[in-house]
C-alpha cells in the first residue's frame, strides 16, 4: 500500500518525483550550515545569478566554492495568502532539497515562489523543483 511522507508518494519502498529515501535519519533535517541565514549571504547570491525560471519557482544560484550546498527561501505573502500554504511550500522546497543537496555541493540557491505554486498539489511541484536543481546543476 503506498503511504506518504512530506509529499513524496513512495511505493515499495521507492519514492517518485526525483527523491531519494534517506539512508541515515540524520539526514532527515537540514541543518543550520545548509541554510542561508544572513542578509549578506542573500546579497551576494542576488548580485550576479544563475537563473532558473518556471511557472512555480524562480530560482537563483551562485557559485559558493567548496562548501555545502546551501537553501534560502522567500515565500512572501503577495504569493501566498494564507500561512498554511507559505508552510506547505516552504516544507516541500526544503524536501526537495535536502534529498539532493548532495548533488548540488558547491552552489548557494535562493527559491523564490511564484503565485501558481500555490494552487498545485505536492506532486507537481516536486517535478518543477527537480528541474530546477538538474538546470542549474548543469549551469552553475
Amino acid at each position: 500500500m503506498p503511504w506518504r511522507v512530506w509529499g513524496a508518494l513512495r511505493v515499495n519502498n521507492q519514492v517518485k518525483w526525483g527523491t531519494e529515501p534517506s539512508r541515515n535519519p540524520v539526514d532527515a533535517c537540514l541543518p543550520r550550515q545548509v541554510r542561508l541565514r544572513r542578509a549578506g549571504d542573500f546579497r551576494n547570491l542576488f548580485a550576479r545569478p544563475a537563473i532558473s525560471v518556471d511557472a512555480c519557482f524562480a530560482v537563483r544560484a551562485r557559485r559558493n566554492g567548496d562548501q555545502p550546498a546551501r537553501l534560502g527561501l522567500a515565500v512572501s505573502k503577495k504569493c501566498a495568502r494564507r500561512a498554511v500554504d507559505r508552510n506547505r511550500i516552504k516544507r516541500v522546497v526544503r524536501e526537495s532539497f535536502r534529498c539532493r543537496r548532495h548533488r548540488l555541493h558547491g552552489i548557494d540557491l535562493v527559491v523564490v515562489c511564484r503565485q501558481r505554486a500555490v494552487t498545485l498539489p505536492n506532486s507537481r511541484l516536486f517535478p518543477s523543483l527537480t528541474a530546477h536543481w538538474k538546470r542549474l546543476c548543469a549551469t552553475s
